[in-house]
């Protein structure tokens, strides 16, 4: 066998892994077409009258503003409980204190003293809870894919409609200060912008004070019309320290002083939305789903008033995405095409002095409204995709032309509306959710076509003649020791586990602007073991010789027989070792050959393993904390370790060729 053809072919059957784990990734992970269709204030989402206020009023869309001016200040990982009010269980006694609670004391104090201005929310985030995909969930209002967690390294522009766009096309002034991932995202978008590195975890303050060095004074300037402040501090800090660590109570008083700064600064026609874009584990991490992972705060004010109830005892629970066709709505701009967010519609209600009626159409209008859009995403997308499913998709649409109806209906019989609101809103909000667990599920399905193809790549013969054999049992053991060594150095496969420490070797300073240096840095030290136990596995053809020598010196010298102690002459003139190679060489290329066949036969039966676990209970509840995670892991492992083959492999056969090449000079030299 000649040496490019050993390499082509295990190139050939690496390409049908890579295949393979590309069609279950794309059939398994939450994957959705992006459309880039955009709305309009020209085009309404479906038939029938806008809102009664939005129709010749300056400024006005789908329906009118009730703000012209949001301050929205996004702290990274602010969690739930690190903003929830705390109360003393016993009288008399305070309540119990870590940290991390009762520091944003100023929300605490804004609810009881006003409680028609401001509510307090526990935001419940999608999977993955990486900054990137949840800055895409908060502004275009759909799911980013799973899959895209590897983007936070590298974000790219977003190309579907989203709440950036709308302002920017509205003529709205725009003005960002903090975390410099909103550069990439919205490349352009703003009509001034403040951008720091955002990846120097153990920075505690450099994003912090630069946001709050350019924010009262653009605040005080009025050349505004959207202020987005992104701190960085209190995820930095959890990364560092962990939430239960001292810097994290200083971080969280600094954060709130900004806020109490900005409560002072707001007029009457502006909303302040104050928001974490995800939490964090009691380590401090994140990146899963579990709970702490995917609470995270939601508090929004406004000096003029917003509810025309008190906020109930436990704060509501609202999915993430909600937030983005609220900010539309209430800023008169159309929704984004792609959100499957529902409104929050006790924002739509009035303040306290408006009526219970009134409070409750104006509910509806913006529900109505809402899930025209939907209803016209999902007929958009299905018809440009099958990934929604068909009958699911046909009952929400039945639902959703009964909830018009019934809507148009009620507009024009003022008499009956009374009675007939409440069944109006629960259909709309019936609608609206129905859509919303449908795309959750539908892109998450399995696909088969991932099976097949690992079967055609496992069913490659690999066997191939040769005296160079290496057993099966030390292949597999080599193959163990990889991931021996994956867990014995610290390390698991889900992604809060992942050492962001390691981007900081050789760089205690940071990295500047580059991303891609940190990256390289911890996926090395992930995916060490896999490479440095690929690029060794050509070494285990040392194994046969190894034991051979040592199984003919116990041959040589029985214990007791002297007489049978002197070596045959057959076994005196064979060579040994490597020495043999050169005997055989086109033996030595189908040894290596199959030595790389066995092994990536190992790898593939590992990562079969996973996609088969991952299939099987794709619909637990673990599947986005244990078994999706495992896959990507194994899957990146797989890659790694297959390139570190044939890189070891081709090392070796040049090594050989280097040594052949000697040996015929020797020979040459000999025979002179």
């Amino acid at each position: 066998m000649q040496k490019a053809s050993v390499l082509l072919f295990l190139a050939w059957v690496c390409f049908l892994f890579y295949a393979g784990i590309a069609l279950f990734t794309s059939g398994f992970l939450l994957t959705r077409l992006e459309l880039t269709n955009h709305s309009s204030c020209q085009e309404p989402p479906g038939p029938g009258s806008l809102p009664w206020g939005s129709q010749g009023k300056p400024g006005a869309c789908w329906m009118a503003s009730r703000f012209s001016r949001v301050v929205l200040v996004l702290i990274d990982a602010l969690r739930f409980d690190f903003a929830q009010p705390q109360h003393s269980h016993v009288p008399g006694e305070p309540p119990v204190s870590l940290p991390f609670l009762g520091k944003l004391s100023s929300l605490q104090r804004i609810l009881e003293i006003q409680p028609h201005h401001a509510r307090l929310y526990r935001s419940q985030v999608d999977p993955p809870t990486t900054t990137m995909q949840r800055l895409k969930a908060l502004t275009t209002g759909s799911l980013p894919t799973f899959i895209d967690a590897g983007s936070n390294f590298a974000s790219h522009a977003i190309v579907e409609d989203n709440l950036i766009k709308q302002l920017t096309s509205a003529g709205r002034r725009v003005v960002f200060m903090g975390d410099d991932t909103w550069k990439d995202l919205f490349p352009g978008a703003f009509s001034k912008a403040f951008f720091f590195p955002s990846f120097n975890v153990r920075d505690l303050d450099t994003v912090d004070n630069g946001i709050l060095e350019h924010l009262y004074p653009t605040m005080d300037s009025g050349e505004w019309d959207v202020l987005i402040a992104h701190f960085l501090g209190v995820d930095h800090c959890g990364h560092k320290h962990g939430p239960h660590h001292p810097e994290m109570a200083k971080k969280l008083s600094q954060m709130d002083q900004v806020i109490q700064g900005l409560v002072e600064r707001l007029e009457n026609d502006t909303l302040l939305v104050v928001a974490g874009d995800h939490g964090m584990t009691t380590n401090g991490d994140h990146g899963g789903d579990s709970e702490l992972e995917v609470s995270a705060a939601l508090f929004l004010y406004s000096p003029t008033a917003l509810f025309p109830s008190t906020p109930p005892e436990e704060p509501e629970v609202i999915p993430q995405v909600s937030l983005v066709p609220t900010l539309a709505l209430l800023l008169g701009l159309p929704i984004p095409f792609g959100n499957i967010g529902e409104v929050m519609a006790e924002l739509f209600s009035g303040g306290e002095d408006s009526q219970p009626h009134s409070s409750a159409l104006a509910q509806a209008s913006a529900l109505h409204l809402n899930a025209q859009q939907v209803s016209r995403f999902l007929h958009t997308y299905s018809a440009a995709t099958q990934d929604l499913q068909a009958k699911e998709l046909h009952q929400l649409q039945n639902l959703f032309s009964k909830a018009s109806a019934d809507y148009q209906w009620l507009l024009q019989s003022p008499r009956g509306a009374e009675a007939t609101l409440p069944t109006v809103i629960a259909e709309l909000q019936q609608f609206l959710r129905g859509a919303r667990a449908m795309c959750i599920e539908s892109w998450a399905r399995f696909s088969l076509s991932f099976l097949l193809l690992h079967l055609l790549a496992a069913g490659i013969p690999i066997t191939t003649p040769g005296p160079f054999t290496v057993p099966w049992q030390a292949v597999s053991a080599w193959a163990l020791m990889a991931t021996q060594t994956f867990y014995s150095t610290g390390h698991q496969p889900v992604f809060p586990a992942i050492h962001w420490h390691a981007a900081f070797v050789g760089f205690p300073e940071g990295h500047g602007s580059r991303t891609w240096l940190p990256a390289l840095l911890v996926g090395a030290n992930t995916f060490a073991s896999h490479l440095l136990f690929a690029v060794g596995c050509p070494l285990l053809l040392l194994w046969p010789f190894l034991c051979e020598s040592q199984g003919l010196r116990k041959r040589q010298q029985p214990p007791g027989n002297e007489a049978d102690s002197r070596v045959r002459p057959e076994e005196e003139e064979e060579p040994l070792m490597e020495m043999r190679l050169r005997d055989g060489p086109h033996h030595f290329y189908a040894a290596l050959l199959q030595l790389g066949l066995k092994y990536l036969f190992i790898l593939g039966i590992q990562i079969l393993a996973c996609a088969l676990a991952a299939s099987i209970l794709r619909r637990h509840l673990m599947v986005w904390k244990v078994f999706a995670p495992k896959f990507i892991f194994e899957a990146v492992g797989f890659i790694v370790s297959s390139v570190g083959l044939l890189l070891g492999i081709a090392l070796v056969m040049r090594v050989d060729g280097a040594v052949s090449s000697w040996f015929r000079q020797l020979f040459l030299a000999q025979q002179r």
